[in-house]
């Protein structure tokens, strides 16, 4: 079903060689804005990653000069969604109470009232969600990566359950999920907060005692998860002591900085230069969530039970560090009442999070593997932000212009944090 061939690539090829293979002549923003066909085998030959991920961000820039994003109604989204569901129900069935979802700074989502023949259950009617890509977004992921995960987690951390995925955008204008829509909260109604979900949550001292165990368990769970046997065929499987998962992890920041970006920083070139010598070898392949924080889970404020863990668009195989590091992350957190202790995700002081973690896991914490992922996602944070974001909003890409142009000046602060952590190791 891929269309794009791989680049040719060796995968026991040092590092260092991979991401240089072929020196760049001088780009300019006409060449990211309507970007030839030797331009995009440049990036893909330069910036090797995972299969998936080279075939969304081939596609992303094959349709680059194509339309801007195309105001959407519900009625066209219905429209859409009435298709597929011919194709993929049998029998009558009937939409309703359509409304959009707000929130987040990529993905398109629309929740609607299906009633139908479900298999196994009989007339029955479920609350569902479309979530679906723009035209372009900051943070462009692979709808069906997100439904295998999501299929493959079901039983272990509560996850929603999925339903149908169109990941060539056969019926729907871009790649679209389809999955149950999920009860609870991203933040508690009665405790004074005036910030954006998930960056610095405060969930109160007697909120987060009863939150904090479950986040660290179900975030061991994902880490010890056993993938025999799940169908993850969108995920490459990176080889053990080797560095060839953080590699393409950095492959694929510095292609879409390449991509997307609108000016030349010097300092992103002497961040990708550290990341690329000190890139750490896997000790242990895991299912890594790719946005683990608060912000990124539901709970009910009645009985304080986590009823969802969201957002796994950005979810890989690799090293666990990496998802550590995230959640740990300063944006994240805040500090506790005593005005000195660092809360994580807003939930518990740091080192209670490692004890707890690695005691739950069996799976210890590399203070050396913490820092480089530190580094890394500032890195790549301030990639997004800076890059992507300027051009999803020049290019009118995106329905969320507002936030992004937002998120663009934002990003700029992001590069202070990664300042900070390279002197560290500079």
């Amino acid at each position: 079903m891929h269309t794009v061939d791989p680049p040719a690539q060796a995968q026991g090829a040092e590092p260092a060689q991979l991401a240089h293979c072929l020196a760049p002549a001088t780009i300019t923003d006409s060449d990211r804005d309507a970007p030839s066909q030797a331009f995009i085998a440049s990036m893909r030959e330069r910036f090797p990653s995972e299969r998936e991920i080279d075939l969304m961000l081939t596609r992303k820039m094959n349709r680059r000069t194509g339309p801007p994003f195309l105001d959407l109604s519900l009625a066209k989204v219905t429209a859409y969604l009435t298709a597929f569901l011919r194709d993929h129900v049998e029998g009558d069935f009937e939409l309703s109470k359509q409304q959009w979802f707000s929130g987040g700074a990529s993905k398109i989502q629309m929740g609607f009232e299906l009633t139908w023949n479900e298999p196994g259950v009989g007339r029955s009617t479920a609350r569902l969600v479309v979530r679906m890509e723009p035209t372009e977004s900051m943070n462009s992921t692979s709808r069906l990566r997100e439904f295998q995960i999501l299929q493959a987690f079901a039983g272990t951390v509560p996850v929603p359950r999925v339903y149908w995925v169109d990941d060539e955008a056969k019926w729907f204008p871009e790649p679209a999920l389809i999955y149950a829509f999920a009860h609870g909260v991203t933040k508690p109604k009665l405790v004074k907060n005036d910030q954006i979900s998930g960056t610095g949550t405060n969930f109160g001292p007697e909120l987060r005692k009863r939150l904090a165990p479950q986040f660290v368990k179900h975030l061991a769970a994902i880490h010890t998860f056993d993938t025999r046997g799940c169908n993850l065929s969108a995920f490459d499987m990176p080889s053990l002591g080797s560095t060839e998962s953080a590699l393409w992890q950095l492959n694929r920041a510095r292609r879409v900085w390449e991509e997307d970006r609108g000016e030349d920083l010097p300092f992103v070139e002497v961040a990708a230069n550290w990341l690329e010598r000190n890139l750490p070898l896997l000790d242990r392949v895991s299912v890594i969530h790719g946005d683990y924080r608060s912000g990124n889970f539901l709970f009910r404020e009645e009985d304080a039970e986590i009823t969802a863990v969201l957002d796994w668009e950005r979810g890989y195989l690799g090293d666990r560090h990496r998802d550590l590091a995230w959640a740990t992350a300063y944006p994240f957190g805040h500090l506790a009442e005593d005005g000195t202790t660092f809360l994580v995700s807003g939930l518990m002081p740091l080192d209670d999070f490692c004890e707890s973690y690695e005691k739950l896991s069996g799976l210890t914490i590399d203070p050396k593997r913490m820092q480089f992922f530190k580094i890394f996602n500032c890195y790549q944070l301030m990639l997004s932000t800076l890059g992507t974001g300027h051009r999803v909003v020049r290019q009118g890409k995106s329905h969320q212009d507002i936030v992004l142009s937002w998120a663009g000046a934002a990003g700029y602060s992001f590069a202070e944090p990664l300042r900070l952590a390279l002197e560290e190791v500079l």
